[in-house]
């Protein structure tokens, strides 16, 4: 009799809980969902994939109830030269991520440290679990955040937070978070699922060529002047008396209906 082979299961589970709502669940619990290079890669094929679909209006990214994503796999990073580390290109890797037109909303329970942390920071939204930490810990081994831990942490929380945590390492509360303005909120860990997956119920019925707009907006905004940014918003809100679905939210407001969006 031939001995059991073991199953592999796979690192990143997609379902649809919901109309229009797709959710990633990271799933490698045996290293805390320790951000492989495979995983890394699933994601980025992943976000590509829901970018593109039609059907997909909103994405919750998720880990177990009790860890987020601890960090970067250190051991595909042990002794690895720069030249390795450059040519890994993690910039295109995650660029999907970055640039996914879907509202993100990050469900995060237990650990969100080093790559965990800036994994979440790529959401719109992170509605995080009493139980919840964010660390960017890269100093304490000798590196620093590789992933926009500087940059999107600095913007999120300003200068003399960000420089804290990314100087000593130390981890935050969900509630400093929260208070700091790196979290939009926080819940009992037992409802963070149904929180994420409720905030993404109202985004997904809400028009999404306006949802698309009002992020590219605000995020392409942040990094131009004040002008520069009230400009793009004029044309971005512009264009959205052409679509159908502007047509139909006013007729809907006007006859007291529940409007229906189709994206168009």
């Amino acid at each position: 009799m031939e001995p059991a082979k073991a199953m592999t299961l796979p690192t990143l589970l997609l379902d649809f809980p919901l109309a229009h709502v797709a959710r990633l669940t990271l799933n490698r619990p045996e290293v805390s969902n320790a951000l492989s290079l495979e995983l890394q890669a699933q994601l980025s094929a992943r976000f590509t994939e829901l970018s593109n679909d039609p059907e997909v209006r909103c994405i919750v990214l998720t880990g177990s109830e009790k860890v987020f994503a601890a960090g970067g796999d250190i051991s595909s990073m042990a002794g690895v030269g720069p030249i390795e580390i450059l040519q890994r290109h993690t910039e295109r890797v995650w660029a999907p991520i970055q640039h996914c037109p879907k509202p993100v909303i990050a469900a995060v329970c237990g650990y969100a440290y080093g790559g965990g942390c800036e994994l979440a920071m790529h959401a719109d939204i992170i509605i995080a679990g009493r139980s919840a930490k964010f660390c960017q810990p890269e100093i304490r081994i000798g590196i620093m955040p590789g992933i926009g831990g500087t940059q999107r942490l600095v913007r999120a929380i300003g200068k003399a937070k960000a420089m804290q945590m990314a100087l000593t390492g130390k981890p935050i509360s969900a509630e400093y978070a929260c208070i700091a303005g790196l979290v939009s909120e926080v819940v009992d860990d037992a409802q963070v699922a149904e929180t994420a997956l409720e905030q993404a119920r109202v985004i997904a019925q809400m028009p999404p060529l306006a949802a698309e707009q009002i992020k590219e907006v605000m995020l392409a905004g942040m990094d131009a002047s004040l002008d520069a940014a009230l400009a793009m918003e004029r044309k971005a809100n512009a264009l959205l008396f052409a679509s159908q679905d502007q047509k139909e939210g006013m007729q809907a407001f006007l006859e007291k209906r529940r409007p229906e969006f189709k994206g168009m």
